[in-house]
């Protein structure tokens, strides 16, 4: 834990200049994180798994919905933060080893809290799955990070391309062994070929045991979509270039980026559980449009009132991701008479009053509220845990 001290905002003449207080931060990036994270914890606490909103649900399998932008917006800030984290250990070439001792740090603690996670409460091994959103964060900053360090924005431009073609041709060329011609089905596609050899469909997501959403191949293109988030950073931190160009422009590559992932769906179809390359262009090519939106808000015109609920959570996001899943389980573990405590307070405190889709609905929100008040306590003390 630690404590931080907010900068004020400085102005000069009519323009507000809220990026100057902050050049090592952005504020923007922390809104957009923490409205990405509490949409996550709206998205995994509906009150009824049976009633759900269509927008708040996964597309079945090809396209995409609201909720199937959450997790991709998150990996695009994983790439931007690490921009504006490492940015000055890369300029000291002798600082690399312990920075990578760093990254490689982080890495595993953000592994090891997802695999604490499947694990709870049962602790069975035998059936941990192995695969998960923690992982997939943990191998996108781990691959990023090093990247941003040996690696000129050039470069990374070149292995983002090189990383869509290439994750296109092993899904839509390869064959899969056992299974015949390449193809995009759940079950038989290379990278559920690739997870089942790797991690045996014990340590697979429960719910298929054949595939996971977050495998291992489809790690590969998700590396992109942290990559997409440091060269929008790298941009954003271009102090010979105005911060109205810079928004344009940014505006202009998340649209270009958006429209070929329409294009490419064509032939590769948009989809978030094998994270398609269209996938990949289409969700960072919004999630581009959504800083750059809040980057020209907040950093450069300075207006933040609307963002402390989304500040209080962006800080912490992580731990209150982890924390989130861990008092779920334990609500499931405790029993009032027949029924788990999550269950009594459910039927008790929203079926009674409201259609089963709004109490499911309900149920979410009030678990998003009561999240922001634990967290704006935290936020007020100055309490940051810091993976």
């Amino acid at each position: 834990m630690q404590t931080t001290t907010q900068a004020a905002v400085e102005t000069t003449g009519t323009v507000p200049l809220a990026e100057a207080s902050q050049p090592a931060r952005l504020i923007s990036l922390d809104v957009f994180r923490g409205v990405t994270v509490a949409a996550m914890i709206l998205v995994n606490n509906p009150g009824d798994w049976g009633h759900i909103y269509a927008p708040l649900e996964h597309a079945a399998w090809h396209g995409c919905t609201p909720t199937d932008l959450i997790f991709p917006f998150f990996l695009f800030i994983v790439g931007v933060s690490i921009v504006y984290a490492l940015d000055g250990a890369r300029r000291q070439p002798e600082a690399h080893g312990r920075t990578m001792v760093r990254i490689l740090k982080r890495s595993a603690i953000l592994f090891g809290l997802g695999l604490f996670s499947a694990l709870y409460p049962k602790f069975e091994f035998e059936t941990l799955r192995i695969p998960g959103v923690l992982a997939r964060i943990s191998w996108v900053f781990l691959v990023c990070g090093v990247l941003f360090l040996k690696t000129t924005w050039r470069q990374q431009m070149g292995l983002l391309a090189f990383v869509l073609v290439l994750y296109n041709v092993l899904l839509q060329v390869v064959p899969v062994p056992g299974s015949g011609p390449a193809n995009l089905e759940p079950a038989t596609n290379l990278g559920a070929w690739l997870d089942r050899l790797v991690f045996t469909e014990n340590h697979l997501w429960s719910q298929s045991r054949t595939w996971d959403p977050e495998g291992l191949l489809g790690t590969l293109p998700a590396v992109g979509t942290g990559l997409l988030g440091m060269l929008t950073g790298q941009w954003l931190r271009r102090k010979d270039i105005e911060p109205a160009t810079r928004v344009a422009w940014l505006f202009v590559a998340g649209g270009a980026a958006v429209l070929l992932g329409l294009v490419w769906n064509g032939w590769f179809p948009i989809n978030k559980a094998l994270w398609t390359s269209s996938y990949v262009l289409y969700a960072g090519g919004l999630a581009m449009t959504a800083l750059a939106a809040l980057y020209w808000l907040t950093d450069v015109q300075g207006y933040r009132r609307f963002t402390k609920p989304a500040l209080v959570y962006g800080v912490n996001a992580i731990t209150v991701f982890f924390l989130s899943a861990i008092v779920s389980k334990t609500l499931n573990l405790i029993k009032i008479g027949d029924v788990t405590l999550r269950a009594w307070l459910y039927n008790t405190f929203f079926t009674p009053y409201f259609s089963p889709i709004n109490a499911s609905l309900a149920g979410a929100v009030v678990c998003v509220l009561i999240w922001l008040g634990i967290l704006w306590v935290m936020y007020k003390k100055r309490i940051i845990i810091k993976v």
